[in-house]
C-alpha cells in the first residue's frame, strides 16, 4: 500500500465534513423532573469541557504558511484534549472591522499595480474574479472562502464551522453594542481630547493593526520652547526642557519650506509639516504664507527664559518633517550639537553663502548648565573626545549621546541659574520645571512619534488630538482586577507573565472609535465605528452561543437579553427564557481554557482581552491560560504578503501533503519560538513520514482487530520485547507531560524521532518474525499512532483504522501501564547497547575485522568501590573516605583512588532509580545473554570473562575493566 497523502487526506476531509466530527455541543444530564421536562448541565460535564481559541483572521489578504502554523498549534492541543476524553470546542470567526479591507478595495478599484500584483501573482486570484472583490464584503468573502476556510480544511483543522461569523454581522453588532453600553454605564468609557494615531490620507484615527510601518512607535510629548523673533513665536521642540539655559543658537534647514501661520491667535513660524501637525493636535491654525528656511538664517531669536539673543544657523541635518522643523542647540550637553557647532565654525564659506558672519559663529561657546560626575565643565566635549569622534556622521555618536543623556538625567545637578531647582537632579525635577515654564507662558507642548509611521493605505500617520471616546485602562481599580486575572491564569511560556503586568502598568486611555470603516456603530453616536482592537476583546464568548443566536430575531437582542444571558435572571425584571437557556451553554464552555496568540499582541489585544474579561465577567469566567506564538520565517527571511515572499498552504499541501506541512510546522520549534520554513527540510519530513508509513503497513493484519492485546504473541515475550514496551511507557509519559504544557515540538519529537531510535535498536536485537516480536511491534505502533494523532491526523487515522478498526482520534490517549515498566530491563539493555558501541568504536579505529571478541567484567573489589561511591554520594573526598574504611581496598591504594574518580563521574550523571538498579545488576549474566546477538552483529565468537576469574585472562586486558564499562579485547 503506497503512501499517497493527497488521496488519504481527501477521504478523511470528506468523512469529517459528512459526519460533523468536530461539532461540539453541550453535554447535559437526562431530565431531572418527574414530568420529564427541563435539563441541566452536569458539573462533571462542565469539568470535561475544553474551550480553545485563536485570534480570528483578518481577511484583507490570503492565508499563508505562517497563518497555517498559527491555527495548527491550537488544533493539536484540541485533538489531544479530545483523546483525553474532553468535549472540545475549537471555533473560528472572521475579523472585518476597520479600514484595511476598504483600503485594499480602493487600491484594487484604482488599478494600483502593486495591489493587482499581490492579488494575481501571490494569491492567484483569477482575472475574471477580480471584479467580485470590488466591494468590502465581496473582497473579504473571497479570501474567507477561497483561502482561509479552504486552507484550514485542507490542513485538517478540527474546527466547529457552525460557529463562524464576521464582525459586521447584525447579531454580533448587537453583542458589541451590549458590551459598550455596559462599559459606559460602569464609567469605563470617557470622552475627551486624546492623542491618537491619525492617517492623513484616510483622515481618521488608526490602530497598530492598520499600520504598514511604525507598529512599535510611541507617542513622545515634546516641550515647545517659545523663542521670539520680534512679535513672532518660533517654537523649538525638545525632550529636555531643562537645557533651555544652555541654548547658544538655533538651526533650520535652509532648503526647507516654512509656514508663517496664525496659531491660536499668535503669529508663528514653523515648518509646513508642523503647521498641519499642530492643526491635528487641537490648535487653531491658519497658514498665512510660506518662506524658505534660508530666509530665517542669520536672524536672532530671543530665549524666553534667559532673554538671550541667539543666532539661527543653516544645517542640513534638520528635518522639517520632524516636530517644528526648528532646532535649538545646546553644545555643552549634546554631543550632536557640540560637533555641529565645531563643523559650523570650520566652514566659513557655507556660513557666508547663507549670509552669516563667520565671526558671529566663532564667538559661540558652549554654556554649561549642570554638573555630572565623571565629566568636566563641558560634558559633550569630554564625551566625543573620549570616544575619538570627530564627525557628526560617525555611527558611534548616537550611543555616546544616549550615554551622556542618561548620565545627566539620573545624576546631573542643575546650576544656580535654575533658582529653586538649583542643585537638584534632573530626574527629580524635569516635570516640575516644565510645568513651571508652561504656566509662565515660556513653554508649550506638541506630540511626535518616536519613528516614522505609515498606514496600510500608504498614507502618513501623525499624532492627532481628538475629542474622542476612549477606554479608561488607566483606572487603578481596573488595572488591579486585570492583574488578578494574570495572577490566576496559566502563562505559556511562564516568562511572559511579567509582560502582561508591564503592559497593564503603562497602558493609559485607549481611543476606541473611528470615523468610518466596517464594524459596529457606537451605540449612542452612529457617526462613529468601534475600532478593531476594541471590538475583539470578548468575542470568544460569542462563539459559545453563535449557532443558536441565529434562531433569535435581531430586534430581540437588546440590552436586557444579553444582561440575562451573561448575568442571570436576577439582572433584569423580565428575563427572556431564550437568554437564560443560552446562558447555560455559555457557562458550560466558559472560561477560555487556552488562547493561542502572537507575542506582539501582549502589548495590545491580549491585555485588552484580560481587561474586558476582568470588568464584564466574574472570576470563574476569566481566561484560564494563554499560549504565546513565535514568528515565522521563509528561507531565513520574514514573510511578506506585499512582497510576495510567502508560501500558500494550498501549494504546500498539494506538493507535500497536509500531514507533512503540519508535522514540519509543529516539529521545527516550540509554539513560542520562531520557526523557519525551508523547502529542503520540509521535503525531508515528507520522506520520513513515508518511511514511517511503509514500516507501519508491513505490520498491518489482513483484517483489523480491536483485540490486539489478546494476540497469542503477547504471551511469548522475551527480554528485548519487554525492553521496548518499557521504553514505550517512558515515551507515553514524556509526550503527555509535554502536551500538558503545550510543548508541541518536544511531544512530536519524542513520539516520532525519539521512539524511532528505540525501534532501530530493537530491530537489530530481535527476530522480528517471532510472534512475540510481531505483537510487540503492533502494540507499539498502535500506541504511537494515538500519540501522533494530534500532529498527523490523516495518516494516523488511516493506519489505526486498518490496524484496529477505529480511527486513532477516536481511541483514548495512551496511559502509562506500570506493569510494562521495567527499569531493570532498560538498564540491562543500555549496558548491551554501550558494549556494542564500544566494540564498534574499536573496530572503526583499528580497522579490524574481528574473529573473536573477549569481554571482561570488572573484578568484585571494583564493585565494592562502586558501592562505596553510592553510599558516600557523588563527592570524591567522601567517596575516598568511604572506600578506604574497607581494609581490603585500603591495601590497593592508588588503584582505588583512580577508580573512585571514574565512578563518581558515572554516578553523578545517573538518577537514583538507575543507580539502585546498577547495584543489583549481574553484569556477567547480562553480557552472556547478549553474546548470541553480538556474534551475529560482528560475525565473530564472543567470550565473557570475569576480571578475577580462574584461569587468568587469555587476552591480558582484564585489568582495564570498570564496573558497567567492561574491558574489550579483539582478535
Amino acid at each position: 500500500m503506497d503512501y499517497d497523502p493527497q488521496d488519504i487526506e481527501e477521504r478523511w476531509r470528506e468523512r469529517w465534513a459528512e459526519t460533523g466530527r468536530y461539532e461540539a455541543d453541550v453535554e447535559v444530564e437526562k431530565p431531572r423532573s418527574s414530568d420529564g421536562e427541563g435539563s441541566a448541565v452536569s458539573q462533571a460535564d462542565e469539568e470535561d469541557a475544553t474551550f480553545i481559541t485563536v485570534p480570528y483572521p483578518y481577511p484583507s489578504g490570503g492565508m499563508h504558511i505562517g497563518h497555517a502554523r498559527t491555527y495548527t498549534v491550537p488544533d493539536v492541543y484540541a485533538r489531544y484534549r479530545r483523546q483525553q476524553g474532553d468535549n472540545v470546542l475549537f471555533p473560528i470567526g472572521w475579523h472585518v472591522t476597520g479600514t484595511p479591507i476598504i483600503g485594499a478595495v480602493e487600491r484594487l478599484k484604482k488599478g494600483e499595480e502593486e495591489q493587482l500584483s499581490v492579488l494575481r501573482d501571490t494569491y492567484e486570484v483569477p482575472e475574471e474574479t477580480l471584479q467580485d472583490l470590488e466591494t468590502p464584503m465581496g473582497y473579504a468573502r473571497y479570501f474567507i472562502e477561497e483561502h482561509y476556510k479552504r486552507g484550514m480544511k485542507s490542513l485538517g483543522l478540527s474546527i466547529d464551522w457552525r460557529r463562524e461569523f464576521t464582525t459586521n454581522d447584525d447579531r454580533y453588532s448587537k453583542f458589541i453594542t451590549w458590551q459598550y453600553e455596559t462599559l459606559r454605564d460602569r464609567d469605563r468609557l470617557e470622552k475627551g481630547l486624546h492623542p491618537v494615531k491619525y492617517c492623513t490620507n484616510e483622515q481618521q484615527p488608526v490602530t497598530t493593526h492598520d499600520l504598514l510601518e511604525g507598529e512599535e512607535a510611541e507617542y513622545q510629548e515634546y516641550t515647545l520652547i517659545r523663542f521670539g523673533l520680534d512679535d513672532t513665536v518660533i517654537p523649538m521642540a525638545t525632550l529636555r526642557p531643562e537645557t533651555v539655559h544652555g541654548v547658544t543658537n538655533a538651526y533650520v534647514d535652509p532648503e526647507g519650506t516654512y509656514a508663517r501661520a496664525t496659531v491660536d491667535g499668535e503669529e508663528w513660524i514653523v515648518s509646513e509639516a508642523a503647521a498641519e501637525k499642530l492643526r491635528l493636535q487641537a490648535h487653531d491654525v491658519t497658514v498665512e504664507g510660506t518662506l524658505r528656511g534660508a530666509d530665517l538664517v542669520g536672524e536672532s531669536v530671543t530665549n524666553p527664559v534667559t532673554g538671550d539673543e541667539v543666532p539661527i544657523l543653516p544645517a542640513t541635518f534638520v528635518d522639517p518633517d520632524n516636530a517644528t522643523g526648528v532646532v535649538m542647540s545646546v553644545p555643552a550637553h549634546s554631543p550632536d550639537d557640540y560637533l555641529a557647532l565645531q563643523e559650523a565654525k570650520a566652514d566659513d564659506e557655507r556660513m557666508e553663502r547663507y549670509g552669516v558672519d563667520p565671526t558671529v559663529v566663532d564667538r559661540i561657546e558652549p554654556i554649561p548648565i549642570l554638573d555630572v560626575e565623571g565629566y568636566g565643565d563641558v560634558p559633550a566635549k569630554d564625551a566625543v573626545e573620549r570616544a575619538g569622534i570627530e564627525s557628526s556622521n560617525d555611527p558611534e555618536l548616537e550611543d555616546v549621546t544616549q550615554e551622556l543623556y542618561n548620565r545627566e538625567f539620573h545624576a546631573g545637578r542643575l546650576h544656580d541659574a535654575y533658582g529653586k531647582f538649583a542643585g537638584e537632579v534632573i530626574e527629580d525635577v524635569r516635570e516640575a520645571y516644565r510645568d513651571q515654564g508652561v504656566e509662565a507662558g515660556h513653554f508649550g507642548t506638541m506630540y511626535e512619534f518616536s519613528e516614522e509611521v505609515v498606514c496600510r493605505c500608504g498614507g502618513d500617520v501623525e499624532v492627532a488630538e481628538q475629542d474622542t471616546w476612549f477606554l479608561r485602562y488607566n483606572d487603578e481599580d481596573w488595572k488591579a482586577a486585570t492583574k488578578r486575572v494574570v495572577e490566576n491564569m496559566e502563562c505559556v511560556p511562564e516568562n511572559t507573565r511579567g509582560e502582561y503586568d508591564h503592559t497593564i502598568d503603562w497602558l493609559n486611555e485607549w481611543p476606541c472609535i473611528r470615523n468610518y470603516g466596517l464594524g459596529t456603530r457606537l451605540p449612542w453616536d452612529d457617526d462613529f465605528v468601534i475600532e478593531p482592537l476594541s471590538d475583539s476583546t470578548i468575542y470568544m464568548a460569542y462563539y459559545t452561543i453563535a449557532p443558536r443566536l441565529r434562531e433569535i430575531p435581531v430586534e430581540d437582542l437588546d440590552r436586557e437579553f444579553f444582561d440575562a444571558l451573561f448575568y442571570g435572571a436576577a439582572a433584569v425584571e423580565d428575563p427572556d427564557p431564550r437568554a437564560l437557556d443560552l446562558r447555560e451553554e455559555w457557562r458550560y464552555w466558559y472560561p477560555v481554557d487556552y488562547r493561542f496568540s502572537a507575542n506582539d499582541l501582549i502589548s495590545n489585544h491580549l491585555t485588552f482581552y484580560l481587561f474586558h474579561h476582568a470588568e464584564l465577567f466574574d472570576q470563574p469566567q476569566w481566561p484560564a491560560g494563554i499560549v504565546i506564538m513565535g514568528m515565522g520565517l521563509l528561507e531565513g527571511e520574514k514573510m511578506s504578503s506585499s512582497k510576495g515572499h510567502v508560501v500558500l498552504p494550498g501549494e504546500a499541501i498539494e506538493r507535500y501533503g497536509a500531514d507533512t506541512v503540519r508535522f514540519f510546522l509543529l516539529n521545527s520549534a516550540e509554539p513560542w519560538q520562531d520557526y523557519d520554513w525551508r523547502a529542503g527540510q520540509v521535503e525531508s519530513v515528507r520522506n520520513q513520514l513515508e518511511r514511517f508509513w511503509n514500516r507501519a503497513t508491513e505490520l498491518l493484519p489482513e483484517e483489523p482487530s480491536s483485540t490486539v492485546g489478546d494476540d497469542p504473541g503477547a504471551q511469548d515475550l522475551e527480554h528485548i520485547d519487554r525492553w521496548l514496551l518499557s521504553k514505550l511507557q517512558g515515551t507515553i509519559r514524556e509526550v503527555t507531560e509535554a502536551m500538558e504544557t503545550s510543548e508541541t515540538r518536544a511531544a512530536s519529537q519524542t513520539a516520532f524521532y525519539g521512539f524511532e531510535e528505540a525501534l532501530r535498536w530493537y530491530r537489530r536485537r530481535t527476530d522480528r518474525d517471532r510472534p512475540g516480536a510481531q505483537w510487540t511491534l503492533r502494540h507499539a505502533l498502535e500506541t504511537r499512532l494515538r500519540l501522533l494523532a494530534p500532529f498527523v491526523p490523516f495518516m494516523t487515522n488511516e493506519l489505526h483504522e486498518e490496524l484496529t478498526g477505529t480511527p486513532a482520534e477516536d481511541a483514548p490517549w495512551p496511559e502509562v501501564d506500570p506493569e510494562l515498566e521495567r527499569p531493570t530491563v532498560e538498564v540491562q539493555e543500555r549496558q548491551i547497547e554501550r558494549l556494542t558501541e564500544d566494540v564498534n568504536d574499536i573496530v572503526d579505529v583499528t580497522g579490524t575485522d574481528p574473529d573473536r571478541i573477549r569481554v571482561y567484567v570488572a573484578a568484585d573489589w571494583k564493585r565494592t568501590v562502586f558501592d562505596a561511591v553510592v553510599e558516600a554520594g557523588p563527592d570524591v573526598g567522601a567517596a575516598m573516605s568511604e572506600a578506604m574504611s574497607d581494609p581490603d581496598l585500603r591495601e590497593r591504594g592508588e588503584a582505588v583512588n583512580d577508580l573512585v574518580g571514574d565512578l563518581v563521574e558515572l554516578v553523578r550523571d545517573l538518577d537514583d532509580e538507575t543507580v539502585e538498579t546498577l547495584e543489583e545488576l549481574d553484569e556477567t549474566s547480562v553480557y552472556e545473554a547478549a553474546a548470541p546477538f553480538l556474534e551475529r552483529e560482528f560475525d565473530a565468537e564472543v567470550d565473557v570473562y570475569a576480571e578475577d576469574a580462574d584461569p587468568p585472562d587469555p587476552g591480558d586486558r582484564a585489568d582495564g575493566a570498570v564496573p558497567f564499562r567492561p574491558a574489550i579485547h579483539i582478535e
